[in-house]
């Protein structure tokens, strides 16, 4: 199998754009822009001095980005390692192969180049300005799979590409946590763990699933037709002032997520929720966890992906929610958080210590024409998985959760009370709260209200210091 190679990372910036669309009007010329927008080349410039400057293009960004040319890893082989929805912990020494399974298996989506022009504009990438709407995505294609396919869902090829390169490094701090089974067994394997060697063995696809894997790909192609494609998502961010070209924020792309599956058939039994003022109504995910209706059969409703934006701290990120966050990624129920660091955009999937691992779509590829039966599924799925230190993420995210019905809803507001009501918790405020009641009820007075909310100081707070508007590059 091929892997996708760092030689076809392609970066830039509206702001880089610009400069170059001025020295071109200076000098009467107009260029064929690095980034992948379309325009005619310069006259008398030969492609030799074109691939010159794409290459030394490309290593510049390699260098400013991090990739390199092997694009490792390092990782602590004595501290466990975990991914979403597990309780299960990887340890390195004994765990890389279930790991890398595991990671490889998440859908990455990333810059592309080429792709049929944004509606009302000539762009044709997202280079320098899409990352968090493609960190969004990741988060929704988590949630899409865990939907339809289930958390033990491992892509039967995502050994077939080069092993991922773990250099061990000495621990941030040493790991005291326990490696714990997995909390449920695999409907996919008839209660077989999915790390059984037995499953981590290649077996051959599934039709049913393959096809859905597939599906779901299809569903993020860069093409105005498909439902939650960067096309789709610019359209609907502009009922919210954003539009091609602008950068978003966690806030604004969950919105934008809820649009997207609000307005499309492809998946009917699911829909999206968007905390408000940093607090999840109960009656309100559970009308929608009813589809709609409180009356109806509660074994048969739709399926909810909770979205909660948040701010954790004012200009950088406040230390005392580590631990909150920790716990947050070991629910089996959470999909991820939407984020990253100071004007660079990353989807969270797990932690190791006090690092965040994490997908960055800061990789330019090219368009890949998802309307044929065969195409190459190797750009989707990354195989080299990174980390940050938690302390350097943005405050500003959205932390997602999935229930698929009200017993899940049950068991996950239980386990955010326990998180966010633990007595050791470092916070003096509690990052978002849990309300009975719905939104409504609060709005129109207080004498409507089922239940007092936690914090309504900190969340009126959390709402005026929750920006969308820092850079992402």
């Amino acid at each position: 199998m091929n892997s996708v190679s760092p030689a076809a990372v392609q970066y830039g910036s509206p702001e880089g754009t610009r400069r170059a669309e001025s020295r071109d009007a200076v000098t009467g010329r107009h260029t064929q822009s690095q980034m992948g927008y379309q325009g005619g080349a310069r006259e008398g410039e030969t492609d030799e001095v074109e691939k010159i400057k794409s290459k030394l293009l490309t290593a510049w960004n390699n260098v400013k980005y991090g990739w390199t040319v092997k694009m490792k890893t390092s990782f602590s082989p004595s501290s466990p390692l975990l991914l979403l929805g597990d309780r299960y912990l990887f340890k390195l020494e004994d765990d890389v192969e279930r790991f890398q399974k595991d990671f490889v298996s998440r859908v990455w989506l990333t810059y592309r180049r080429d792709f049929p022009a944004l509606e009302g504009t000539t762009l044709t990438t997202d280079c320098g300005w899409g990352c968090m709407i493609r960190s969004a995505q990741m988060l929704l294609a988590h949630g899409l799979l865990v939907h339809l396919l289930s958390r033990a869902w491992l892509w039967p090829d995502a050994l077939l590409a080069h092993v991922v390169d773990m250099e061990p490094v000495r621990s941030s701090s040493p790991s005291r946590a326990p490696i714990l089974p997995p909390p449920f067994p695999s409907p996919l394997d008839r209660g077989r763990s999915p790390w059984d060697p037995q499953t981590l063995r290649r077996r051959p696809p599934d039709p049913l699933q393959e096809k859905a894997h597939r599906d779901i790909l299809r569903w993020f192609s860069d093409h105005p037709g498909a439902p939650f494609g960067l096309h789709r998502m610019v359209a609907l961010g502009g009922s919210l002032g954003k539009k091609a070209g602008d950068w978003y924020g966690p806030s604004i792309v969950a919105h934008i997520i809820r649009k997207a599956l609000e307005r499309t058939s492809q998946v009917p039994d699911l829909s999206v929720y968007v905390s408000q003022d940093c607090t999840v109504y109960r009656t309100d995910v559970e009308q929608l966890l009813d589809g709609g209706d409180s009356a109806s059969d509660t074994s048969r409703g739709r399926a909810v992906i909770i979205l909660v934006p948040v701010r954790l701290g004012g200009e950088s990120f406040n230390p005392v929610y580590t631990m909150c966050i920790k716990e947050f990624l070991r629910l089996p129920s959470c999909l991820g958080i939407i984020g990253g660091k100071p004007k660079h955009s990353l989807y969270f999937v797990g932690y190791q210590d006090n690092y965040l691992l994490y997908l960055d779509p800061h990789y330019c590829q090219p368009y890949i024409d998802t309307s044929k039966d065969d195409f190459p599924l190797e750009s989707f799925h990354c195989n080299s998985p990174r980390k940050i230190s938690i302390t350097r993420m943005d405050p500003s995210c959205t932390i997602a959760f999935y229930s698929r019905n009200r017993t899940d809803f049950a068991t996950l507001c239980a386990d955010l009370s326990r998180v966010l009501g633990s007595p050791t918790a470092e916070e003096k405020y509690p990052i978002f709260s849990i309300a009975d009641g719905q939104a409504q009820e609060y709005e129109e007075g207080s004498h409507r209200c089922s239940h007092t909310p936690a914090r309504p100081p900190r969340a009126r707070l959390a709402k005026k210091l929750s920006s969308d508007e820092f850079v992402f590059l």
